[in-house]
């Protein structure tokens, strides 16, 4: 089981039998491939919005947000669709992650490139961690970050909900309340990263199907785009204070 619901069904396959087992080499070459799709997409998200097109560019980001949103659905509950679906989800958050860099990169001068290398840094930071064992995915700690991690879906989902009713969360202003609670997501985004690896790590031990490098790298890529958003967050916050 993975803190990560869009790994938790997938790697409770039996083991392959039959055909070429997934790798982690392989995994980590994937999530690489996706990675650049993301930030291909993105460019070209990006130079859609500073070109003035303000009304595609919202077509864009509500468009991506939903399609990324079903593919993500259909991977997780059929992770073999995953080959397919995870490059497709790729191209949607591509899109979705070049309109909120700009939006943010227009207000706050910079942020944008400080946010990827943070999330970029964050994630080798919980690699090195999780190689050299000095944070364990254990059965608590597991069970720890799964429950955080559902609580902070809930309270997405009551902002959202508080939006459409005209209500938007106003925590995230600036103040000090926001800021720790953008920290406090921004950990347990980072946490997620060490389930993944041991996810992956027992996908190969186990042998699960090749398929598998894909929905290994798509859950990489989820917990990646999460933490970056939130990293954005919570540069704005504390720039605005300046």
């Amino acid at each position: 089981m993975t803190s990560n619901p869009l790994l938790s069904k997938g790697f409770t396959q039996e083991t392959i039998l039959e055909g070429r087992p997934m790798t982690i080499q392989n995994t980590a070459n994937k999530t690489i491939i996706l990675l650049g799709i993301v930030a291909i997409v993105a460019y070209f998200s990006w130079g859609i919005c500073a070109s003035g097109y303000s009304d595609k560019a919202y077509l864009l980001l509500i468009g991506s947000a939903i399609a990324g949103f079903v593919l993500a659905l259909i991977t997780a509950f059929n992770p073999k669709a995953s080959p397919i679906t995870a490059p497709a989800y790729a191209v949607c958050e591509g899109l979705l992650v070049g309109a909120v860099s700009y939006a943010y990169g227009k207000a706050f001068n910079g942020i944008v490139f400080d946010a990827i290398a943070i999330s970029i840094l964050t994630l080798f930071v919980m690699l090195f961690l999780y190689k050299a064992r000095i944070i364990q995915a254990t059965e608590k700690f597991r069970k720890v970050i799964l429950i955080s991690t559902f609580a902070i879906a809930i309270f997405y989902l009551a902002g959202f909900i508080g939006s459409l009713l005209g209500h938007p969360m106003t925590i995230f202003d600036g103040g000090i309340v926001g800021i720790i609670v953008s920290l406090v997501i921004c950990a347990i985004a980072a946490l997620n990263f060490v389930i993944d690896f041991d996810i992956i790590e027992q996908g190969e031990k186990n042998m699960y199907p090749s398929y598998f490098e894909w929905y290994g790298a798509f859950g990489i890529l989820v917990t990646l785009i999460w933490l970056y958003f939130e990293v954005l967050r919570l540069l704005a916050q504390l720039n605005s204070r300046d």
